[in-house]
């Protein structure tokens, strides 16, 4: 099987840094202190390809930071070709649209890329429906059913899909960045593209949820256990609610600090997230309170990158607070967690209570790996 692999170097750069998204913004992400990570993340799921996976497949991939130094530091026996080679540090769509139809002359049989939905969206623009198309996820909303769940689970899929060739249809879906950005989640469907037929693929992400009752009484008993304490309230309209009960301003889609009362920041970035932790009081503790994604079941690693793993490590696993509604949850039949830390994820992994109501909780399994259906 011949591969197309391409890696986005740009993608997910905007996350820590508290931007929403890169589209258009690489040049401010990086003066605020971005660094590229897409390669790395490219390199742990080439690691999960055992030997007998690598004598069938054929790599066509790019120079520099689209491709080639994600195989070199997978320290794999690859076999590969340079088919582009950018023409600047900073890649911009042009380069995957002109990369991708260098691969396509090449008459490859799958996609693999590294990046986020904005990826997908340019990728389909040149594909269409022709080849089937799979994403290790990387960028910071990743909404689109065509991503694996994790990059380690790479191997597994692509061992599964040399086996029966089988493909389905997946959404490539899209965010409105500049609407995002201001705290509104407009998506769209973009188009449907062929995706291997396979059980370890993220579904796209559902939307629309209310359980008012419940969201109250989740808002009310995580005021009790925070208490007079730091309280890191992450984004969704189930967080919004508890900073509604307690007459707080919200980001709907950023991260914001609150100590009983009052407002500490507003949609912080990784950097100052790390600079009120590290500020604290003596006496006191912090608290960081998220939800998971409707639907795809992320606590971690999807919309939130600016809890990283550094903050993540900064924090006693017994103060994450993960809150979601019934009728959330009932939508959501697995919570993952995919924080780029394989370590930290094994660490925050397992039977975890999940806040339905006041003083209500429901135990369920956090993996970094999906469930397998057979």
């Amino acid at each position: 099987m011949k591969i197309g692999f391409l890696v986005n170097p740009v993608a997910g750069m905007g996350g820590r840094v508290g931007l929403k998204g890169t589209d258009g913004l690489v040049e401010e992400a990086l003066k605020l202190g971005a660094k590229p990570t897409a390669h790395l993340r490219g390199a742990e799921a080439l690691k999960s390809l055992s030997s007998s996976i690598l004598k069938e497949i054929y790599f066509v991939t790019c120079e520099k930071l689209m491709g080639e130094e994600s195989i070199n530091l997978s320290g794999r026996k690859i076999s590969y070709s340079v088919v582009y080679e950018p023409e600047s540090k900073i890649t911009t769509r042009d380069d995957t649209i002109d990369a991708l139809r260098k691969m396509l002359e090449e008459k490859i049989d799958l996609i693999l890329f590294v990046g986020g939905d904005g990826t997908a969206r340019d990728i389909y623009t040149v594909v269409g429906d022709k080849i089937p198309i799979l994403g290790i996820p990387s960028g910071v909303k990743m909404f689109s059913s065509v991503f694996i769940y994790t990059p380690y689970l790479l191997g597994r899929v692509l061992q599964s899909y040399l086996g029966n060739k089988g493909v389905r249809y997946g959404e490539i879906m899209d965010v409105d960045e500049a609407s995002y950005r201001r705290g509104m989640l407009k998506v769209k469907l973009f188009g449907l593209c062929k995706i291997p037929d396979i059980p370890l693929l993220q579904i796209s992400k559902s939307t629309s949820w209310t359980d008012r009752y419940n969201l109250q009484g989740i808002a009310r008993f995580v005021e009790e256990i925070v208490g007079p304490n730091l309280m890191i309230l992450g984004p969704g309209t189930t967080t919004k609610s508890i900073a509604e009960y307690l007459n707080l301003p919200k980001t709907v889609l950023g991260i914001d600090v609150y100590r009983k009362g009052e407002v500490i920041s507003l949609d912080v970035d990784e950097r100052k997230l790390l600079q009120i932790i590290e500020g604290k009081r003596p006496e006191e503790e912090h608290y960081i309170v998220v939800s998971p994604l409707g639907g795809q079941g992320f606590i971690f690693g999807r919309g939130n990158q600016q809890i990283s793993p550094r903050v993540l490590r900064k924090t006693k696993p017994e103060n994450i607070l993960i809150v979601a509604t019934p009728g959330k949850l009932s939508i959501t039949p697995h919570l993952h967690i995919d924080t780029g830390d394989k370590e930290l994820d094994e660490l925050l992994s397992g039977s975890r209570l999940i806040i339905v109501g006041y003083r209500m909780a429901i135990r369920r399994e956090i993996c970094i790996y999906p469930y397998i259906v057979s």
